[in-house]
């Protein structure tokens, strides 16, 4: 037997746990309802390793939340009616508790290493785990690892959190936000560089799914990446892109072109002019200071993204993901139809913006009707399913007249850009500037080169 796998196999040698420690939280609450309120928010009664210290555990909360006092008398009686009491040791074993605490004020470190233990013992239960999916060795490499991660993340998501807030402090803080954001001075989310769609937007809000959808050639990819380039060069903020399309490197030399605003079609001759050369280098500085990694595998499913992202946010703390585009993803599983497969593509997606806590732009295709009718597009329009309409919290249009009519000036340059879906705000027109040699956006009011 290997090292490894003994390693996994110590029944000699008994799992890591306080027996004191659990006697220490019992009796504190035994003491004080105090300490029942502060264990309760940190212990789950599977956290004992003792099994009639978590009968005893779970018993003393049904008793609190039933507005009864936790003590010796009631805490008995209530194992009496349960058939419980002699399991746990009966009264002598329920009185002994109060004497093995030096103090209920500490009942809430004895609860944190009650838990800190539990989290070891998981550990130890996940690597068992882990260690079954080896020896299953199931077809799918791709698959196995991401189930081994799963089960390693859950042992960390076990960790209870604080997530309740009194309503006084959620208004106190929701009202110093409505007031830096009356008096201009805070977005609530990150900004994309566009003044007037982080006007109406806010910014991209953490968690949200944003849908850019457009026919060929509107320009959907080069709005995408010219939001990762200014979200990670001048927010600071880690990207990570995910390109199903272009290879990594065609993407980075996109957003090098397009930064320092060169023809990337004319970049062989352009070497010949010292000031396109002097702005190709200082835009390779910026982007090689910024942080941003770019995935481009083609066939990429939501398991192989969860994976990526789960590495990628723990060792740069991502703070938005760019998938280009959601048509290209694979289904994970095998479903009727395509329609099926984007569906729960585009609900994988929305659950990795609210697990991650961060937002998520998708990239989209539309179909045809636009062009069928000489129109912009409408939600009906995004391509194979109804789901992404669903699903998306923010879905912007990219309609370029340009593109149908290129000898009228009018539409020379001229992005229409239309926030179509807006789960948290308005909806409403945003006009950009589109320098299509450079594969840039800019604001409306700047000035076209």
């Amino acid at each position: 037997m290997s090292t490894v796998v003994q390693a996994f196999d110590r029944h000699d040698q008994l799992p890591p746990h306080s027996l004191e420690a659990e006697q220490s939280v019992l009796g504190s609450m035994l003491l004080s309802a105090d300490a029942v309120m502060e264990v309760s928010e940190i212990l789950e009664p599977e956290d004992f390793y003792k099994e009639a210290h978590a009968i005893i555990y779970r018993t003393a909360l049904q008793l609190f939340a039933s507005g009864e006092p936790v003590d010796p008398v009631t805490l008995s009686e209530a194992l009496r009616a349960q058939g419980n009491l002699e399991r746990v040791g009966d009264r002598p074993y329920i009185m002994n508790l109060m004497s093995t605490v030096p103090t209920p004020a500490n009942a809430k470190y004895y609860a944190e290493v009650v838990s800190r233990l539990a989290i070891y013992r998981r550990l130890i239960e996940a690597a068992g785990k882990v260690a079954a999916v080896g020896y299953r060795a199931p077809e799918d490499l791709v698959e196995a690892l991401d189930e081994a991660e799963d089960i390693i993340f859950n042992v960390a998501q076990r960790r209870r959190r604080e997530n309740i807030k009194p309503m006084k402090e959620l208004m106190e803080a929701t009202f110093e936000d409505l007031e830096q954001i009356a008096e201009g001075r805070k977005q609530t989310g990150i900004p994309t560089g566009f003044t007037d769609l982080d006007e109406l937007t806010q910014g991209l809000q953490p968690s949200d799914l944003i849908v850019i959808a457009a026919r060929p050639s509107m320009g959907k990819t080069s709005l995408a990446l010219n939001i990762a380039d200014h979200v990670a060069v001048e927010e600071g903020i880690p990207v990570a892109i995910f390109s199903l399309e272009m290879s990594a490197q065609e993407v980075a030399k996109r957003m090098l072109c397009s930064r320092a605003r060169v023809n990337s079609q004319k970049l062989k001759s352009s070497f010949e002019d010292e000031e396109i050369w002097e702005r190709l280098s200082e835009a390779a500085g910026d982007l090689s200071s910024a942080s941003i990694f770019i995935d481009d595998s083609a066939d990429i499913g939501i398991m192989e993204l969860r994976s990526k992202l789960r590495r990628l946010k723990s060792q740069h703390d991502i703070g938005l993901v760019i998938i280009d585009y959601i048509q290209l993803m694979s289904s994970d599983r095998r479903l009727e139809n395509r329609v099926q497969e984007i569906a729960a593509i585009s609900r994988g997606l929305k659950v990795i913006g609210r697990d991650f806590n961060i937002p998520v732009i998708a990239v989209s295709q539309l179909s045809r009707e636009p062009e069928k009718h000489n129109r912009e597009p409408i939600l009906s329009d995004l391509r194979e399913s109804g789901a992404i309409e669903q699903d998306a919290d923010l879905i912007i249009f990219i309609h370029r007249k340009e593109v149908y009519d290129p000898d009228n000036d009018e539409y020379k340059g001229r992005a229409d850009v239309k926030v179509a879906k807006h789960r948290n705000g308005p909806i409403g027109p945003v006009r950009l500037t589109f320098q299509a040699q450079y594969a840039r956006f800019l604001n409306y009011t700047a000035r076209r080169e």
